[in-house]
């Protein structure tokens, strides 16, 4: 009997509080497809606790055991199957195929005016409620006025494919309006035009500051704005361990590091990128803090991995993803302070889920408004990055000049990042 899409995911909601919801995925494999489904079940804000991979080339069957981040998080998890469908290579009917997103063009961008009065965790609310709509933050751009009032430009791509509809507009303007309240001056929402491509354009970097960003090392030294704080530096102590023995077709990588929520989607974002196939993976919960996962892999002509230098290479790539996904510091911009978050983009161009939306919660949890924020992309010699820049308001009663708060709004959005 052939398979109903209806089998294709499946999501066991937790029955208790205190237990995962269990995903399941049971579909043709392609390459890449256990990153792309990882990188969507955090864009859920959803954590994965532990999870199997098993794949023969052809066919995959995969178990993600997720838990919301925050536990009161609502998820819509009808949403969620909708997105997973959305990733595997298709064998569905067609009838069923038409209600799906179409990946295979990029989705149209549409550009999000908010005019508004400023107040604190104002571009957090707006980043939330977007997120709850599934549309996807493609680049910022906030500016505030002399007179109090703030320019929001969001340019965002719709997950389900609707905002071509006035319904679909209508209501996203009026659930930002629900959310802002009497500080809404107005909303507005259409296709963008030749305006996205001018804002892509970014500020340029400082080469000392693109020094201390893009850096294959972390800082050490106390004077670096992002100076390793002792969670991170237990993250060296990450190892990882080749064999080719186990089994006589697949090279074992056995890893153990320090957990961070977003630990399988860098994993597995290096192996897609590289080429590297994982037909079997399993992953252990955490256990006090630290991950173990054991990967069976081969690379993209069905082989081990048994020359050394790339055996060097691909740990080398792990290693640096477990040690710095994400590059957070905090500069001077003239008179202005600077918070600057980087992180490498995946070689399809996509960049890692719900970075704006942690930033801008960190801000407004430690009550710093934000003076204007863009977001774009850097290139350096061997890879490209996402790049969000934030003024930060220096009005607010927030002293941002000394170095002790530096170090505390650098520490607390790293933390929120890492899911610390």
């Amino acid at each position: 009997m052939g398979m109903s899409w209806e089998d294709v995911v499946l999501i066991e909601e937790r029955k208790n509080s205190d237990e995962p919801t269990v995903v399941t995925v049971n579909c043709p494999d392609k390459a890449g497809l256990g990153c792309d489904l990882v990188r969507n079940v955090l864009e859920f804000g959803l954590y994965v606790t532990r999870g199997d991979f098993s794949t023969d080339g052809k066919w995959c069957y995969i178990v993600l055991w997720v838990v919301s981040r925050p536990r009161s998080l609502r998820v819509d998890w009808e949403s969620l199957k909708k997105r997973l469908l959305s990733c595997c290579p298709s064998f569905l009917p067609a009838f069923y195929l038409n209600q799906l997103p179409n990946c295979s063009k990029p989705p149209p961008i549409y550009l999000l005016k908010v005019f508004s009065l400023d107040r604190k965790g104002l571009i957090h609310d707006v980043t939330e409620v977007l997120c709850e709509l599934e549309l996807t933050i493609q680049s910022v751009k906030v500016m505030t006025n002399p007179d109090g009032k703030v320019l929001d430009l969001f340019f965002v791509t719709d997950h389900l494919d609707l905002l071509h509809t006035k319904i679909r507009r209508e209501e996203t303007c009026d659930h930002l309006r629900g959310v802002l309240g009497e500080c809404c001056i107005s909303c507005e929402l259409e296709l963008a035009g030749p305006e996205y491509e001018s804002q892509k354009g970014f500020t340029s970097i400082s080469e000392e500051i693109a020094d201390e960003l893009f850096s294959c090392q972390l800082a050490t030294k106390e004077d670096r704005s992002q100076a390793l704080s002792t969670d991170v530096s237990n993250v060296k102590k990450a190892v990882i361990t080749v064999d080719n023995l186990m089994s006589p077709a697949h090279t074992l990588l056995q890893i153990q590091c320090l957990d961070q929520k977003a630990i399988i989607y860098d994993i597995l974002k290096i192996s897609k990128d590289c080429n590297i196939q994982i037909a079997y993976g399993r992953i252990s919960s955490s256990v006090k803090g630290y991950r173990s996962l054991d990967l069976f892999i081969q690379t993209d002509d069905g082989k081990k991995i048994l020359d050394t230098e790339h055996q060097v290479a691909l740990c080398s790539r792990l290693k640096e993803e477990m040690l710095h996904p994400l590059r957070v510091i905090i500069t001077n911009r003239g008179p202005d302070t600077e918070l600057l978050v980087a992180n490498p983009v995946e070689l399809s161009g996509k960049g890692r889920p719900r970075v704006f939306y942690d930033v801008t919660s960190s801000l407004k949890a430690l009550g710093i408004c934000i003076f204007s924020a863009e977001v774009g992309r850097h290139s350096t010699a061997d890879r490209e990055w996402e790049v969000y820049r934030f003024r930060l308001d220096e009005t607010r009663g927030f002293a941002l000049t000394s170095k002790q708060a530096k170090t505390d709004i650098v520490d607390k959005v790293r933390r929120t990042l890492m899911g610390w």
